[in-house]
């Protein structure tokens, strides 16, 4: 549960990569990475959460997320079945093409849309949505014209909605994620006992109300939020594992059963002996850490 960057490798020999059916649902994963992505989804209500934007779709979902834009993984807390095809295409693509091939033109103006981030209406997703599922049943060439092709068509599609009015700056710079990665080292090191906003502080040479609304602004939680958030997953597996609620409790940083069941309820919707759904998080965060 931790804003991260992603690294992803395509396959060798290609320039893309695709992921049929990754099951996340059970994670809460605020991430980003260089490449494009394209996900399609469908069967299933959800939440989408790219950037800035937060909204809700109903039976599917067919979205185009620019480079390094943070987002949720779109099958976060859903129970029921549902396809989900996601498709990565790296920064590298076109490189050059445009120059040499203009036909190529109208494929790297959708990349540079995308950097709005893209959701498509119920026309292209009834259209693109059977193609992008029946891509990982071709053969490479055939797969990779049949990605230029869809593009082409998402790139002519009439029925686009642009979550954000403008292109989503990447606000995270090497010193951001260097100093992102010790706190959630440290979170992980340490998420079985107290953790003081004054250690963590320091540990990112901040004061601890600056530091309050710096783990705010880059990761859209509170820090508290982040840690019972960690706690939560951490306690979802114990439980799933045959572990009694008591310990559990104690296993994962909680003081007393009464915070526990407090905030177990509060995340995923169930009390922790009848743990079985969990629920999208608030989108209005609070101000405190």
């Amino acid at each position: 549960m931790k804003t991260e960057l992603e690294h992803i490798l395509p396959k060798p020999g290609s320039s893309f990569s695709l992921s049929v059916n990754p099951n996340f649902s059970d994670l809460f994963y605020w991430h980003f990475h260089p490449e494009f992505e394209i996900v399609f989804i469908d069967g299933a209500d959800g939440n989408r959460m790219v950037g800035q934007h937060n909204s809700a779709f109903e039976k599917n979902d067919l979205v185009m997320i620019g480079s390094y834009i943070p987002h949720l993984n779109f099958d976060y807390g859903i129970r029921t079945p549902y396809e989900k095809v996601v498709i990565h295409i790296g920064k590298e693509f076109l490189k050059n093409a445009e120059e040499n091939t203009p036909e190529f033109n109208p494929i790297a103006n959708l990349f540079k849309q995308s950097r709005r981030g893209i959701a498509f209406g119920e026309k292209t997703k009834k259209e693109i949505g059977p193609r992008i599922m029946n891509l990982a049943n071709l053969e490479d060439l055939e797969q990779f014209m049949e990605l230029l092709s869809i593009l082409y068509a998402l790139e002519r599609a009439e029925d686009k909605e642009f979550l954000h009015e403008k292109e989503v700056k990447n606000q995270y710079t090497s010193r951001d994620q260097s100093r992102l990665d010790r706190i959630y080292s440290f979170v992980d090191q340490n998420y079985t006992r107290r953790i003081r906003i004054e250690e963590i502080a320091d540990l990112s040479h901040l004061s601890p109300a600056a530091f309050c609304r710096y783990f705010k602004k880059m990761t859209r939680l509170t820090f508290t939020q982040f840690v019972n958030h960690y706690r939560i997953d951490k306690a979802k597996k114990m439980l799933l594992s045959g572990e009694s609620v008591t310990t559990t409790c104690y296993a994962c940083g909680f003081e007393s059963l009464s915070y526990f069941n407090r905030t177990f309820k509060q995340i995923t919707g169930r009390i922790p002996s009848s743990f079985s759904i969990i629920n999208i998080p608030d989108k209005n965060l609070s101000n405190d850490c």
